[in-house]
């Protein structure tokens, strides 16, 4: 789809954003209903009303060197001062005023970046595991199916509006990062080149487990699929209670799991016999690149089934890169054949296709990053910038990264954590090892911050399960707990995962001294 040539007909929305958002900072229009309306064009306002956050859709999570380049640009010409890198793979622009984000929304069409929809009750952006196509051990490359469906969905953007977002991912292997298996959809790669598909799963307040909705699904049928969930949503979704405005509410709602997939599977019916043509007829990205015998390793460093090319991680910590770094690595990579950027839904990205001696300077341009597992720790923007927010997720981090540094553990004594500011589940809280959400605790009759233990968590495809809630720990108790908890690990000899397996009730028993 050429978004330049079929979506400029949006850029005379943008005339009633300005008027609006005008309208919120002269305090003619409140925030909740500021909120219901700025989201569709994926902004809203940060906490306190004095500043706004845009959000830029990355279809796939895919950050290419022209999508980099506007970026930078944006960056350097409305001096940004603070970028995010979502677990929807989306890059957050934080702390502009109203009227630049609309300055940026509509030059973002010419860079063929998307914002409408970015927020609201709109399809959300598509996921798709960051290395596919470039991971050994996949079953196959999902990404061209994942552009594919993310330009088909920004057709859905002036629809009939759903009760609430729909959020759709692709996964390439096992692994699972997409959450595909417990996404409102979800296509699952299998060994045979098809797809399983998952739906009316997700995170956040009662989360649920994606129901298997149709098996052994051909990519080329993928957009029967999406429009027929599209109208079921429409058929039954909860348009009079927000709170249950999800698609997991909707098996509950029809007597069950089987009764939602014959009502699905109706729908697809439906679709079929209408006469529309949605079949995909698409090749695989071929990466025809070669490398230069350069042999290079690390924990930041992924050999590619590409013989010869790596992949690197770069993740800023609490997914907050420095806003001068988009231009910097642009300027690394501008000329390495191939390269480009895939966001992760971990809040990192990965630059891909380097030969080992391009992967080299990439290292040094990304070395102010992550440096251990626990360093890539998931959180979401945080209390102090989002108006939902109850925790600071970010203050917690960095409170964290900063204890753990100084008790100069071992680097796998601890796995990534997860923190979300509140019950949405933004930082992924409900699917780490340990996960944090955001709360207050009344303690002689005063609030104080705390964050509620989440423990067991896994994203697996084969055996995935949701945390468990294992009680309170106040904000400033957190580091101690988890340096207490790396200690233990380093003690006894093992990697954490190690350490995990053969105690599994080894977390809850050293928080209990913690929890209040």
């Amino acid at each position: 789809m050429d978004v330049k040539k079929d979506f400029r007909s949006w850029r005379r929305e943008f005339d009633e954003f300005r008027q609006k958002t005008d309208a919120f900072y002269a305090g003619q229009m409140d925030k909740a209903a500021y909120k219901a309306f700025s989201g569709r064009f994926g902004s809203y306002a940060q906490r306190g009303g004095e500043s706004n956050m845009l959000r830029l859709r990355m279809p796939a999570g895919r950050l290419t060197k022209d999508r980099l380049a506007f970026v930078a640009d944006v960056i350097e010409r409305y001096q940004v001062k603070r970028a995010h890198f979502t677990t929807c793979q989306t890059i957050q622009l934080h702390d502009i005023d109203g009227q630049t984000a609309a300055d940026i929304m509509a030059e973002a069409l010419d860079a063929g970046i998307v914002t409408l929809g970015g927020g609201g009750d709109y399809p959300r952006n598509v996921m798709c595991s960051p290395l596919s196509g470039t991971e050994r051990g996949e079953y196959f490359d999902t990404l061209p199916w994942a552009e594919a469906a993310g330009d088909y969905l920004l057709g859905f953007i002036h629809a009939p509006a759903m009760p609430r977002k729909l959020k759709v991912a692709f996964s390439n292997s096992p692994v699972n990062l997409t959450h595909a298996t417990f996404r409102d959809l979800g296509f699952a790669a299998r060994p045979d080149g098809l797809f399983d598909v998952y739906s009316a799963g997700g995170l956040g307040p009662n989360p649920r487990m994606g129901i298997l909705s149709a098996e052994a699904v051909k990519p080329s049928q993928i957009l029967y699929h999406i429009k027929a969930m599209w109208l079921l949503f429409l058929a039954h979704g909860n348009y009079a209670s927000r709170v249950r405005a999800r698609t997991r509410y909707i098996p509950e709602a029809l007597g069950g799991p089987q009764a939602y997939v014959d009502a699905y599977r109706s729908k697809l019916e439906e679709v079929f016999a209408s006469g529309e043509d949605l079949t995909l007829a698409l090749n695989p990205h071929e990466i025809t690149k070669n490398g230069d015998g350069t042999h290079i390793e690390g924990f930041r460093v992924l050999p590619q089934k590409q013989e010869g090319l790596y992949s690197i991680l770069y993740h800023p910590i609490g997914g907050q890169p420095r806003t001068d770094w988009f231009s910097e690595i642009l300027q690394v990579i501008k000329d390495m054949e191939e390269a480009e950027l895939r966001l992760t839904p971990d809040e990192g990205v990965y630059l891909i296709n380097l030969t080992g001696q391009e992967a080299r300077k990439v290292l040094d341009a990304t070395r102010d990053g992550a440096d251990t597992p626990f360093e890539t720790s998931v959180s979401c923007i945080g209390s102090s910038t989002c108006q939902v927010g109850i925790g600071d997720s970010q203050r917690l981090l960095a409170a964290c990264v900063e204890a753990v540094r100084a008790a100069e553990l071992s680097a796998n004594a601890l796995p990534q954590i997860h923190i979300s500011g509140c019950p949405s589940s933004c930082g992924t809280h409900q699917i780490g090892a340990i996960g944090f959400q955001g709360t207050v605790k009344m303690i002689d009759k005063q609030p104080h911050p705390a964050f509620f233990l989440q423990i067991g968590g896994k994203e697996n495809r084969q055996d995935t399960r949701f945390a468990s809630q294992a009680g309170a720990i106040l904000e400033k108790d957190i580091p101690d707990f988890l340096v207490a908890l790396g200690k233990v690990v380093d003690k006894s000899g093992l990697v954490f995962d190690q350490w995990y397996r053969q105690n599994p009730e080894g977390i809850l028993q050293l928080a209990k001294p913690y929890l209040v």
